[in-house]
C-alpha cells in the first residue's frame, strides 16, 4: 500500500489547527467565566454595601420618629424634612455613598380597609369620604363608575362571596383569562387594589395628566385622618361643606408656623367660623403609622427599602419590610 506523505501532512495540519482552535475556545470560555464571576462578586459586594447604606437611612428615620413628639404630627416636624437633611449623609460614607430617606405620615391618607365595619357592611362615613375623593374631576370617573369601584372594593374585603350590586366576587374573578380568587379579607398591600374590578393601572398609578389614587390611600391606620398632613384633595373629601377656596385657606393656615395645630378644630380658625364643617370623629392631628423609604446610593447604583412602622408613645414596631 502506498502512503501519500502530503495527505498525512495535511491531516496533521488540520488536527493541529483544530486543537489550537479548541484550546483558544476553552481559554475564551474560561476568561468569560472568570469575568462573569468577578462581575457577580463585585455586584454582590455593591449590593451588600448599598443595602447597608439604605438600612442606615432607615435607622435614621426610626431615630427621628423616636425623638418626635407623638402627641402632634405636622409638616413642621423633623421627620417631614428628613429627605433634605439626609443629603448630608455622604459625609458618613466613602466613595460617594449616601442615603436618601423620606418619612410619610399614613394618617394623612384614607384607610381603604376601613370601608366596611366588623359586620361586613359599609362604614357609611368612610364610604362618603372615598366617594367624594374618587368623584373629584382629576380622576375623570363617572358617578356610576365610582359606585361600582366602591362595591368591588367592599366585596374584595368582606367575608362573604355575595356580590354587592355591581361589585365582584369569585363568580367574576374566576372567569378572567388569568383567574384568581377574591380575597374576602382586608387588603395586605395597597397594590392589591390592582386586582379589583374597575381599578386600572392608570387610575392606580396615575398618568402624565392626572395623579393616581394610590397617592391618597393606605391600608394602615386607625381611621381618623390627620388634617395637619393630609393632601388638599383629601381635605376636600372630608366634607361636602368645603370648597377649593376653603381648602387653600386651611393649607395656608397650617403652613404658617405661628399657628397652633395641636387641636383639630384649628380649621375653624383658618376659615373664620365656629361652625362644625368636618365631623370631629373623622379627623385627628397625630399619627401612629408611618412609611419610611430609604434609598442607598453609590454613583449610578442604588437599592431602596420601604417599611411601615407603628409608633405607640416611644415604642416603634416594624410592621412590614420590603427591598425594592
Amino acid at each position: 500500500m502506498t502512503i501519500n506523505l502530503k495527505d498525512e501532512k495535511g491531516i496533521a495540519l488540520i488536527l493541529t489547527i483544530s486543537m489550537i482552535g479548541l484550546i483558544v475556545l476553552l481559554n475564551m470560555q474560561f476568561s468569560r467565566s472568570m469575568r462573569t464571576g468577578l462581575y457577580e462578586t463585585a455586584n454582590f459586594d455593591d449590593g451588600i454595601r448599598l443595602g447597608a447604606i439604605a438600612k442606615s437611612g432607615f435607622n435614621c428615620g426610626l431615630a427621628v420618629l423616636f425623638e418626635d413628639d407623638p402627641n402632634e404630627d405636622s409638616f413642621r416636624d423633623t421627620w417631614a424634612s428628613l429627605k433634605e437633611y439626609s443629603s448630608s449623609s455622604a459625609a458618613l460614607f466613602d466613595n460617594d455613598g449616601r442615603f436618601e430617606t423620606t418619612v410619610t405620615d399614613l394618617a394623612g391618607k384614607i384607610n381603604v380597609n376601613r370601608l366596611i365595619n366588623q359586620e361586613g357592611e359599609y362604614n357609611t362615613k368612610q364610604k362618603e369620604i372615598l366617594t367624594r375623593l374618587l368623584s373629584m374631576p382629576v380622576f375623570n370617573l363617572e358617578p356610576d363608575e365610582v359606585e361600582d369601584i366602591l362595591d368591588s372594593i367592599k366585596d374584595w374585603i368582606d367575608k362573604d362571596n355575595e356580590p354587592t350590586r355591581f361589585g365582584a366576587e369569585d363568580s367574576y374573578y374566576q372567569t378572567l383569562d388569568h383567574p384568581y380568587s377574591c380575597r374576602n379579607a382586608p387588603l395586605e398591600s395597597l397594590e392589591e387594589l390592582l386586582l379589583i374590578k374597575g381599578i386600572t393601572r392608570e387610575l392606580f398609578y396615575g398618568t402624565d395628566e392626572a395623579p393616581g389614587i394610590s397617592a391618597y390611600l393606605t391600608i394602615q391606620g386607625d381611621g381618623p385622618i390627620n388634617i395637619n398632613t393630609a393632601d388638599p384633595l383629601i381635605l376636600g373629601a372630608l366634607s361636602e361643606g368645603l370648597d377649593s377656596d376653603m381648602i387653600e385657606e386651611m393649607v395656608a393656615y397650617r403652613n404658617d408656623e405661628k399657628n397652633d395645630l395641636n387641636n383639630s378644630d384649628w380649621y375653624k380658625s383658618a376659615l373664620g367660623t365656629n361652625e362644625t364643617i368636618i365631623d370631629p370623629g373623622l379627623i385627628t392631628t397625630k399619627s401612629a403609622y408611618f412609611e419610611i423609604r430609604s434609598r442607598g446610593v453609590n454613583g449610578s447604583r442604588s437599592k431602596e427599602i420601604k417599611a411601615i412602622v407603628k409608633r405607640k408613645g416611644k415604642s416603634l414596631t416594624v410592621l412590614s419590610w420590603k427591598i425594592l
